[in-house]
């Protein structure tokens, strides 16, 4: 007990008499088992997360094995780097591809004209662009509806009045909207480029139905869409090589562009905040080591009263 107490003396924890040296280890004891408590707590929790996490993952990767589709295999883009931009020539040659080929079966009902301006054209090219469709409006004073030319807040127009109307065009199967293709298939502009250069002959023991074509990137491999992007099928205002490759890589990235317009700003507002949080968190350091370096630096010593 002598031994003890001449312990907890050195430390400062005893200042009068033996009761309240019980009192004190018994209040040192429960801290640190406490603090084991904790330190038990903490580990059982990040064996539970670990292992909710390894679990989730396995199957998920259990049921993409189990589909019947062919993952498109992962592409570098330009804009797929922690502070990339979008290529803005592609995204031009893009929505050119998108005209010429793809808006011939597909809408993109969520895209404006005038989202264009500053991304792929100027303010005069997108007027000229909406110009060249004429667009449904009305009713007049009669009553009636009327055709007019497009403006910049109108937006892409759709080839078909109704879904009916599509469906009757394409054997029944209904050409989807593009403007959030890349958002909504597993993959995203992945998805779309293998699928615009997946095209092959069916293997032995599948069937196809009249007016379907195999691609084994789409679910099931028969899909009702032919193949659509051959080398030179569009014409690139810039003169750049119409390759299907060439293609089908530029309206991707256009479409992955019309599911997310706001990615480069948003990469801009990142950089700025993770710039200006770097900022405070060094002055933090250097205000907190500031204020607690009196105390942190401080030696507190018990000096036992010497015995009459």
């Amino acid at each position: 007990m002598a031994a003890c107490m001449r312990r907890i003396c050195g430390s400062g924890l005893l200042k009068s008499n033996h009761g309240i040296v019980l009192q004190q280890v018994n209040k040192f004891s429960s801290s640190s088992s406490w603090t084991r408590s904790q330190k038990a707590l903490c580990t059982t929790a990040g064996i539970l997360t670990g292992g909710a996490a390894a679990l989730w993952y396995t199957l998920d990767r259990s049921v993409q094995a189990a589909d019947l589709i062919l993952h498109p295999p992962e592409n570098h883009w330009p804009h797929s780097g922690l502070l990339s931009t979008f290529d803005h020539a592609s995204l031009r040659r893009g929505y050119e591809v998108y005209k010429q080929v793809c808006a011939a079966c597909h809408s993109m009902q969520y895209i404006r004209f005038r989202e264009l301006i500053g991304v792929t054209h100027t303010e005069d090219e997108v007027k000229a662009e909406a110009a060249e469709c004429m667009v449904e409006d009305g009713p007049d004073d009669a009553g009636n509806m009327f055709k007019r030319p497009g403006k910049p807040a109108d937006s892409f127009p759709s080839p078909y009045p109704n879904e009916n109307a599509a469906r009757a065009a394409n054997n029944g199967a209904y050409p989807p909207d593009l403007s959030y293709i890349t958002a909504a298939r597993h993959g995203g502009e992945d998805y779309v480029f293998a699928l615009l250069t997946g095209y092959s002959e069916a293997p032995a023991g599948v069937t196809l139905q009249e007016g379907q074509h195999y691609n084994p990137y789409f679910m099931g491999g028969a899909i009702g869409m032919a193949q659509a992007i051959y080398n030179e099928s569009a014409e690139f205002g810039d003169g750049t090589p119409a390759s299907a490759s060439q293609i089908a890589k530029d309206v991707s990235a256009f479409l992955r562009w019309c599911s997310e317009p706001e990615h480069d700003e948003r990469k801009k507002t990142g950089f700025k905040a993770l710039l200006m949080l770097t900022v405070f968190t060094a002055i933090s350091i250097y205000w907190k080591r500031h204020v607690w370096s009196s105390l942190k630096s401080e030696k507190i010593l018990y000096v036992p009263r010497k015995k009459l």
